[in-house]
């Protein structure tokens, strides 16, 4: 029998208007750590300090970063003859998710533009290399941690990749290395292989209680899952429902909606690093809206 501990539940507010994951990232660090001590020991230090200087292979996670760029580009990838589907993509920051960590890494942060001549752009940062590729091996000094820019708006061409300097300290304020909050997270996923896949929340009450109950029916937790709800709160006119809850102790976003043509969309997702500290209903509101417009319905 599975047993899902739901603790901490708000009252509703309404307002006016996949797969398994490599848990290994955390025992990665420890390794590396203890790579070095035993190095040490052993009186071949000035061997660590030649590799540290020298210039890291970064063709591997290089790869990984261009993979996630491709994805990204054919989830943009539709357009007026695209069978009726909106120019532009529909999808929200579940399926950003989903594909950063198909592709070994986390999100850090997501932003809307910061600038009016692009209303519908967005800017995502991550950082890759927390798990390695799945196939193949390669060689722990040529796969290092590196983190990445993407930029998209409107259709497959507006994604741009560039590489950027990694964050010197952990998002959530406390001491300690940024990577290994990184590795941490994903170390502490749902239980499920599928906790980040597409699926349709139709016949779910919109409430707390309605959505530990669809959380607990598709398996997307289990007993050794603990679930913590923060919020939950109606958001636009199209019967969507977004809450803010913590799975083991990690901030997730929930996105339910009446509708059976929401059976594309990822409804579940761990949030960005940047908002596991605050974790509210205001970031879940935010992350659940569409990416991708239809240029017809902008005017």
């Amino acid at each position: 029998m599975t047993t899902v501990h739901a603790t901490g539940v708000q009252g509703d507010r309404q307002p006016g208007s996949g797969r398994d994951r490599e848990r290994g990232a955390v025992a990665r660090v420890l390794v590396r750590a203890a790579t070095v001590l035993v190095a040490s020991a052993v009186g071949v230090a000035g061997t660590l300090l030649y590799e540290r200087d020298a210039p890291p292979d970064t063709s591997a996670v290089d790869a990984q970063a261009a993979g996630l760029a491709e994805d990204l580009r054919g989830d943009l990838n539709a357009g007026f003859y695209s069978g009726g589907r909106a120019y532009g993509g529909q999808f929200t920051e579940g399926t950003l998710v989903a594909q950063v960590e198909r592709h070994g890494g986390a999100l850090l942060s997501v932003a809307g533009a910061q600038d009016r001549s692009d209303p519908f752009g967005h800017t995502a940062q991550v950082m890759l290399g927390l798990v390695p590729p799945g196939k193949g091996t390669v060689a722990a000094g040529a796969y290092p941690v590196r983190c990445y820019r993407y930029t998209f708006g409107l259709g497959s061409h507006s994604v741009d990749q560039s590489a950027m300097t990694c964050p010197a300290s952990r998002t959530d304020g406390k001491p300690g290395s940024p990577v290994a909050q990184m590795g941490a997270l994903l170390a502490r996923q749902p239980s499920s292989p599928y906790a980040y896949r597409a699926m349709t929340t139709e016949g779910y009450a919109h409430t707390p209680k309605g959505a530990l109950d669809f959380l607990e029916d598709k398996r997307l937790v289990g007993a050794k899952d603990t679930v913590s709800m923060v919020s939950g709160q109606a958001v636009g006119e199209g019967g969507v429902y977004v809450l803010a809850l913590r799975i083991n102790g990690v901030c997730h976003h929930l996105r339910m909606e009446s509708s059976s043509a929401a059976s594309g969309f990822v409804p579940l997702w761990a949030a960005p690093a940047d908002r596991q500290k605050t974790c509210d209903v205001r970031g879940a509101a935010a992350a659940a809206t569409l990416y991708g417009v239809d240029p017809a319905k902008a005017g």
